[in-house]
């Protein structure tokens, strides 16, 4: 039977007076920090301007508590706490980004990709400096969490820092039901698959899966280029379950709390249909948690090649703990390390080659236009290899586009289709 912590500290103020002499030392050191929280109730319900009661000084002072461990540790009311299985398991409604408390200072981790937020210009590193007109600095994470989220078609407004700029801007985002499906793919060259993970819920590895079969039609499967990019991370176990699609031996990541004997690891275990062609990864800023898992696995095994910028860094393992009345407590419970012993907490993940991000410039774009090869002429010679394969391949409209804007993604492609060729140079 549980007891509230009132309960709890009369209890141990009972025990004081009543415990032998030899143990008196003992429960002075161990209950003086719990008489004193008693008395700062007493003053506060006694002479605070307003009345407020009991279980919501309590309430808050469990928030607090929480808070002050990291910014990943927190108490959840009822609303909060169905709201957090509904990221991982269904739909919500709200504006699709992940978001973190730095300094007193609310964060942008990662805007899911193709949310209002997203649709809306915010990045990875952009600051959220008022919500709705209300300065974020008076807010603690959950209560940020709540202002932003809403029913879907209303508006909320956001004053937004973005990184490396000096003048905040104003933006109204329109809620909408956020899709959790978390994997994209497309075919970005004849045998090259895209594979965009964009979260990590509980159907992602299936989604994975479901996606590669597709692929495993194809006879010609030449490389996969898997995007991380803007990754918030998600469940331990998804991200372990992803990795060993890609592995077919040996240590994934392992886990270890306060205590050393605690540790936990997780190993890839082969299977027949275990993806075997040569990968490329795609990392930045905004790859966090989970994501940096499968990235410092497929990187300690030399199964990828890792380009992009250097990771979030957030290295740690939350557990949710349900309470009797319907709330919970994410608690911070362990660090997690990759297979060669390394933590990633507040360094990230570095790239195997750094290439950061070039937006698109729709001059350079179009520049190509004016480039005249033999393939331009009229009436020019078909290639005989392809005309015995059934025709030349053709990227999507979809594909030609997302190659043309993203210089990440370009040299991701060229680098998985020579893989082979450059494994073979001394």
């Amino acid at each position: 039977m549980r007891i509230t912590l009132w309960m709890a500290t009369i209890l141990c103020l009972f025990v004081l007076a009543v415990a032998p002499e030899p143990t008196q030392a003992v429960n002075d050191s161990q209950f003086k920090p719990l008489r004193r929280f008693s008395q700062i109730l007493d003053l506060v319900e006694t002479y605070y301007v307003n009345d407020i009661s009991r279980k919501e000084l309590i309430t808050d002072a469990v928030k607090g508590m929480l808070e002050q461990l990291d910014p990943h540790s927190s108490y959840l009311d009822k609303k909060d706490f169905k709201e957090m299985q509904e990221v991982t398991s269904g739909e919500f409604s709200g504006i699709g980004i992940e978001i973190s408390m730095e300094h007193g200072k609310l964060i942008v981790v990662s805007p899911i990709e193709d949310t209002p937020a997203y649709k809306a210009g915010l990045k990875s590193g952009d600051i959220i400096i008022e919500i709705n007109g209300k300065p974020t600095q008076n807010f603690s994470l959950e209560e940020a969490v709540t202002q932003i989220r809403g029913k879907r078609g209303t508006k909320v407004n956001l004053t937004i820092l973005h990184k490396n700029s000096r003048k905040p801007e104003k933006v109204a985002i329109v809620r909408d039901t956020i899709p959790l499906l978390s994997v994209k793919n497309e075919m970005i060259d004849n045998g090259v698959m895209l594979l965009r993970i964009t979260r990590f819920n509980d159907n992602t590895t299936k989604e994975l899966h479901k996606a590669l079969d597709k692929f495993r039609g194809n006879k010609g499967m030449r490389g996969i280029v898997l995007d991380l990019r803007n990754n918030p991370g998600g469940l331990l176990t998804q991200a372990v379950s992803v990795s060993d699609t890609f592995l077919d031996e040996g240590l994934i990541v392992y886990i270890e709390g306060r205590d050393k004997n605690s540790r936990k690891d997780f190993n890839a275990d082969g299977q027949a249909d275990d993806i075997k062609v040569p990968m490329v990864t795609l990392i930045n800023a905004g790859s966090a948690s989970a994501s940096e898992i499968v990235a410092g696995a497929l990187k300690d095994h030399d199964r990828s090649l890792l380009i992009g910028e250097r990771t979030f860094g957030k290295g740690s393992v939350q557990t949710i703990f349900p309470m009797p009345d319907g709330a919970g407590i994410k608690l911070t419970t362990a660090r997690y390390y990759t297979p060669s012993g390394r933590s990633i907490q507040a360094e990230g993940i570095d790239p195997d080659i750094i290439y950061p991000f070039v937006a698109p410039n729709d001059e350079d774009a179009d520049a190509d236009r004016f480039i005249v090869r033999e393939q331009d002429l009229s009436r020019h010679l078909e290639n005989g290899e392809h005309a015995t394969k059934g025709g030349k391949f053709k990227l999507s409209e979809k594909a030609e586009k997302m190659l043309t804007r993203d210089n990440q993604l370009r040299l991701a492609l060229q680098l998985v289709k020579q893989l082979p060729r450059i494994k073979e140079i001394d």
